[in-house]
């Protein structure tokens, strides 16, 4: 067991070593760069989201996270409530509050993606009470359900589909939901799934992978 244990402790470190070797500030729309948080932001001027994901998923450098990222900086969050379901490193409820929005939600089901999200919110100066990270059965539902301006879903086509009352549950009447991790193959039967409730549309594609957008009817 202690030899498996030194194994994954490897395993880790040489994946945060590649990580770091190779990543470089990335762009995404027209405000927004993600900036590894040990190099200088080459736009001083712009919103920069410094981040170190540690050992969470999510560097901007997934087509999903890319198209998430760049459908964000597309939006006036000013004020906003976002809700990012399987927030991985934090990168998109970081770059949201980065971006104007009030509060948000961070939700996961591996503790470390939480604590890597807290961590990207004090790098960026994000105030403690602006950010809550918590598991799915944690959640506050009387707080949180019916008041989300964004909801923001970069999982699977599976999940998504099984998690459709809940994301959905989560929005005010009027509010936008953005989900990812899909295929282009699969975006007909996520829409589908969806259809009855808030039409969606496919706002970007990359590598193969799309992005779908919606707007939940005003009641």
């Amino acid at each position: 067991q202690r030899a498996n244990q030194r194994v994954e402790i490897l395993e880790d470190k040489d994946w945060e070593r590649e990580w770091m070797q190779h990543y470089q500030p990335l762009q995404f729309g027209t405000r927004l760069w993600v900036c590894p948080s040990w190099l200088e932001p080459p736009d001083p001027s712009a919103v920069n989201l410094m981040l170190d994901p540690g050992l969470a998923f999510g560097t901007g450098t997934h087509p999903t996270t890319a198209l998430c990222l760049r459908e964000l900086d597309s939006l006036t969050l000013t004020g906003n409530t976002v809700i990012d379901y399987g927030c991985g490193s934090g990168i998109l409820a970081v770059a949201a509050l980065k971006l104007g929005a009030a509060r948000a939600l961070g939700v996961d089901n591996d503790p470390q993606a939480l604590a890597a999200s807290k961590d990207n919110a004090s790098r960026n100066g994000i105030p403690a009470a602006a950010l809550v990270v918590t598991l799915p059965e944690q959640v506050s539902h009387p707080e949180w359900m019916g008041t989300a301006d964004v909801v923001i879903a970069n999982i699977l086509a599976g999940p998504l589909i099984a998690l459709a009352d809940t994301l959905l549950g989560f929005l005010r009447p009027g509010g936008t939901l953005l989900l990812s991790g899909l295929l282009q193959t699969q975006a007909e039967e996520l829409s589908s799934h969806y259809s009855s409730r808030l039409p969606l549309r496919v706002v970007g594609e990359k590598e193969g992978w799309v992005c779908l957008r919606g707007t939940l009817p005003p009641t």
